[in-house]
């Protein structure tokens, strides 16, 4: 069952629509979508390469696609059909890339696409009872396989990120005070050739005078 649909703009994380209602029988709602934003800054920041993943946190599984620079995520019981789950966040896509996609990039605010929740909430239903007709037809549709799409851990992808961010940091500071040490050793050179030159003229200055 789809428990949590979310739509975010991947090249900044900005977030661009959601299901209202997502999350109300959910105990810990708040911590699943701390973790999405989360993952929303990852891909912002490029961390995560792969336009299709699926990733397990605790009892549910995120699945989530990448197109046009926009990433649909979607949470689901881990019991529930990864096919399904996939083709769901599908028919989110095209039905999001036709009525915005020429509004996309130059969303300013947060949720400019709030009015999408009317369509999520309406496919939802549809994707609710794996039994009917259209969805055995969609699980036995042998053109869309998703065995290739990868399976990870949350805490996996998460903390990729944080130690890429620690080592982006390193490196920055590595870099400044390598900044700082070279303008000291410029000083320090300077400083060193002024008082070399001082020593030659007290050295010299009273022979020149005596010639």
């Amino acid at each position: 069952m789809v428990k949590m649909t979310m739509i975010a703009r991947v090249t900044d994380g900005l977030p661009l629509a959601e299901g209202l209602d997502d999350g109300r029988d959910l105990a810990d709602a708040e911590t699943y979508k701390q973790q999405v934003k989360a993952l929303f800054k990852n891909l912002s920041k490029g961390h995560n390469e792969a336009s299709r993943m699926s990733i397990e946190t605790g009892p549910y599984i995120f699945h989530y696609i990448i197109e046009g620079r926009v990433c649909y995520l979607t949470m689901c019981d881990r019991a529930y059909p990864k096919k399904l789950a996939f083709q769901y966040l599908e028919d989110l896509k095209n039905e999001f890339e036709r009525v915005n996609g020429a509004q996309i990039e130059t969303a300013a605010r947060p949720y400019a696409f709030i009015k999408f929740d009317t369509f999520i909430q309406k496919t939802k239903k549809s994707f609710l009872d794996t039994r009917t007709q259209r969805n055995i037809a969609k699980l036995n549709d042998e053109l869309y396989e998703v065995h290739q799409i990868m399976t990870r851990n949350v805490q996996e992808v998460l903390g990729v990120g944080e130690k890429l961010d620690q080592v982006s940091q390193m490196s920055s500071r590595l870099t400044s005070e390598s900044r700082i040490y070279a303008d000291k050793a410029r000083d320090l050179n300077r400083h060193v050739s002024f008082l070399y030159m001082e020593a030659l003229i007290r050295k010299w200055a009273p022979v020149a005078i005596v010639l």
